[in-house]
Order: structure tokens, then C-alpha cells, then sequence
């Protein structure tokens, strides 16, 4: 879910630019306030079902699911961006699936949503990905204004599925079992 639109194209504004930094365990909770603050922003707020216990599991636990960076500006946290790794069959890539970008009002405009989507795209290259993808919503004109300023492709030949819930639990239940691979088969 991509959020509030992040700062607009060109040059930031003239104050002290945004520090980027990776979230740590101790974040959770900021983290969880700014998920609230971009499910207020999109009128999703009623599926919200994050905790701080779920946040710290699936960002910092055993097996991390995903990955987040906060943005500081002007000495207060500004925004975050969350994203996680994907592959591309086709182009045999690794690549990264940006979930969210969120810039906090007060610091919209000053380069935050920027900074934190050049920090993403630079994790990226630094781990050999070529691709970085994320999704909008289409009423956020702001942000998808800010998309096409950057030179984002808009993928209109693609429409995004889900399974959720009851939905997904049903089709699960309809897996056949998956055999082992033998010894022939591992690397």
C-alpha cells in the first residue's frame, strides 16, 4: 500500500536535507504509529491489525519478512518506507517490492519521500536487484504525479489480486501435498 505522496519532484526543499537510517527492534512501536498514520491517510484505518509484538516478529525476528527505513527530518521522524524482496522469473532478477512510502504532512515537499526512495533503490543495486516495484493507489494523484517525475513506468497492463482470510484458508485446504525433492534435485 503506497502512501501519502511523498515530496514532489526536483531539488528539496532548502532546509537540512532527510537522514535515512534502517529501523532496529527498539522501533516497533514507532513503527506501528506510522502504519496507523498511512492507514488514517488512505481511509483503510479499519484493517489495521498490526501490533508491536507483530511488528518486531516480522521485521526483526528469526526470519524477517521485510525491511524498513525511517527518515528524519529537521530533528523528528518524517516518513519510512517498508519493502521486501522479490524475483522476476522472466528476467531471472532479484528485485524489491516496495510496500510503503509514507511521508508524515509537516515534511512533505522537503525531499523526504525522495531520500527514502533513493535509500531503497540503492539497497537494491547494492544487493544486485534490477528491478523496484510498488503499487498506488489511483485516487492519490499527488503521488502517482510524483511517480511519473521520477520516471516511473505505470504498469496498466497488470491489475493486482488478492486472497485474504476465509479466501485464502479455503484454497489452502486444496493443496495437494508437495514431495520432497530428492537428493538429485538440492543443489
Amino acid at each position: 500500500m503506497m502512501g501519502s505522496p511523498p515530496s514532489p519532484p526536483g531539488p528539496p526543499a532548502r532546509s537540512a536535507p532527510a537522514l535515512v537510517r534502517g529501523a532496529r527492534p527498539e522501533d516497533a512501536p514507532l513503527l506501528l504509529e506510522l502504519f496507523r498514520e498511512l492507514a488514517v491517510y488512505e481511509r483503510l484505518e479499519h484493517e489495521l491489525r498490526a501490533t508491536e509484538e507483530l511488528v518486531r516478529q516480522a521485521l526483526f525476528g528469526e526470519r524477517p519478512a521485510a525491511e524498513a527505513l525511517i527518515a528524519e527530518h529537521a530533528g523528528e521522524t518524517a516518513g519510512y518506507a517498508l519493502f521486501f524482496p522479490t524475483f522476476s522469473s522472466f528476467l531471472a532478477i532479484e528485485g524489491v517490492w516496495l510496500e510503503d512510502l509514507f511521508v508524515r504532512p509537516a515534511h512533505r515537499g522537503a525531499g523526504v519521500g525522495r531520500a527514502l526512495l533513493a535509500a531503497v533503490a540503492a539497497r537494491v543495486r547494492e544487493r544486485g536487484g534490477e528491478r523496484l516495484e510498488w503499487a498506488a493507489l489511483d485516487w492519490n494523484e499527488l503521488a502517482l504525479g510524483f511517480y511519473r517525475g521520477i520516471g516511473a513506468q505505470t504498469m496498466r497492463e497488470w491489475i493486482t489480486h488478492r486472497l485474504v482470510g476465509e479466501g485464502l484458508t479455503r484454497l489452502a485446504a486444496e493443496a495437494p501435498a508437495i514431495a520432497a525433492p530428492t537428493s538429485e534435485q538440492r543443489p
